[in-house]
């Protein structure tokens, strides 16, 4: 991967016609393995053939799992059942997906095989004792690096036992890999979260036929259970959906339509922040495929006002946040985040990385501990500025000061875009589609 892409994205524009974004990625890498380690042949359409999606296939391959595809987001998966897997002939690396690494955590610590748990760098600066501390609590065997981080070293062969967690914090990733774990454990295994996380983890593996004890805010598996084969839908991810519902709300004149978005429940912040901004954005053909609501999102260009972000909103915003400070940006009055210091520890500090990027464009954007503080210019024709960023390496801050440059007085250069592919690797193509003049170089 060439470390060194740069995204110039012209002034102005605006988004129309209609578009259909990749795949779910937490979607695509939880069919990979639950397919994987079902009885029977999976077969999987609309998966998102991204870095991160990808690194999860090549490890079920390098653990003996016979996988066919992608092709145009087609995979069949030949699936080995829960005791099938084999030790992989080196490391199991993982690349960028914390995804990957931390549901993986909770999976290969039922296996009777030792496993050596890696990413790259960005990846083996992200905090992993959320994950490994509970599992040592079901009597998993994890090692981590010194400060916590990966690599991991998943000690095989340890009886696993069910145990009642309640999560400190809200993590979709900390919650799924405690339920992979209990597929294994003797008795059951809760989860308790403090707030709603997306549940894609608890639909799919109803889907897979395995029972999944819900009530409130506390999911149940037991285990000594099976996984039985089944076809697997993959919606379009309404995260990579978020740059064209911001950038289509902020442009003057703008009306796309989004086709075939996942509308989980615990994934539509962006659509409930952004309509309390005042956005545009109208849902149509609703349905349910695979277990997972979907709809085709109409959005026109709207004023959007500044306000004050419900904290209860966070969890099931996360991976939106970029996107949404430049609709801030672009909004009437003060916008004010808190509760999300979760956004610290992503691919990027996104909180801190945000901040600098939209002071560079002359934006008044305040970072604090656990969240932001954004002055709105909507008077202003064009509310951000021109100039040159970095994403530093995160995909959705690459892609979210894309899609600020049609509000901009100039043009925007972003460096460091080569992690766009983990999550949505068409993005020059589509978003130039829809109307953004984007253009992507290389340098030396």
């Amino acid at each position: 991967m060439n470390d060194n892409v740069t995204f110039t994205v012209q002034p102005g524009g605006h988004l129309s016609g209609e578009a259909r974004v990749p795949g779910d990625k937490s979607i695509s890498h939880r069919s990979i393995m639950l397919g994987s380690l079902a009885e029977g042949v999976t077969e999987v359409t609309g998966f998102l053939e991204g870095e991160d999606s990808l690194a999860t296939l090549q490890a079920f391959r390098d653990m003996g799992v016979r996988i066919d595809g992608p092709e145009n987001g087609r995979v069949t998966i030949h699936g080995v059942g829960l005791h099938g897997l084999k030790p992989s002939a080196g490391p199991l690396y993982v690349g960028n997906s914390g995804t990957s690494m931390r549901l993986l955590a909770g999976l290969l610590t039922g296996q009777n095989f030792d496993v050596h748990l890696t990413g790259d760098a960005s990846l083996s600066g992200r905090p992993m004792r959320r994950v490994t501390d509970p599992l040592a609590l079901m009597g998993a065997v994890i090692g981590t690096a010194e400060n916590g981080t990966a690599p991991l070293d998943i000690c095989g062969d340890q009886p696993l036992y069910g145990i009642n967690f309640e999560m400190p914090v809200a993590s979709a990733q900390v919650k799924s890999a405690l339920l992979l774990a209990g597929l294994y454990a003797k008795g059951r295994t809760c989860v308790t979260e403090p707030a709603p996380t997306r549940d894609h983890t608890e639909r799919m593996l109803a889907g897979f036929g395995y029972p999944v004890e819900r009530e409130g805010a506390t999911a149940c598996v037991t285990g000594g259970g099976k996984l039985t084969a089944t076809p697997v839908e993959v919606p379009a991810d309404i995260s990579s959906a978020a740059f064209f519902m911001v950038g289509t709300s902020i442009s003057e004149g703008s009306d796309l339509t989004l086709r075939h978005v996942g509308i989980n429940p615990t994934r539509i912040g962006v659509i409930n922040i952004l309509r309390a901004m005042g956005g545009d954005l109208t849902l149509s053909n609703e349905r349910e495929v695979g277990g997972e609501p979907v709809a085709d999102i109409r959005v026109r260009a709207a004023k959007l006002k500044g306000i004050r972000i419900d904290e209860a909103q966070v969890p099931l915003a996360i991976d939106e946040f970029p996107a949404l400070f430049v609709a801030a940006a672009c909004a009437e009055g003060e916008t004010v985040l808190t509760g999300a210091s979760e956004l610290r520890v992503k691919e990027s500090d996104r909180i801190q990385v945000m901040a600098d990027g939209l002071q560079t464009l002359g934006v008044d954007a305040r970072p604090c501990e656990d969240g932001i503080v954004i002055q709105g210019r909507a008077r202003e024709a064009e509310p951000i500025g021109s100039g040159r960023v970095s994403s530093h390496g995160d995909h959705r801050i690459a892609m979210a000061f894309a899609v600020a440059a049609l509000r901009a007085s100039g043009p925007i250069v972003i460096d460091d875009c080569a992690n766009v592919n983990t999550s949505f690797p068409d993005f020059v193509n589509l978003a130039r589609r829809a109307g953004l003049g984007i253009a992507e170089g290389r340098q030396d």
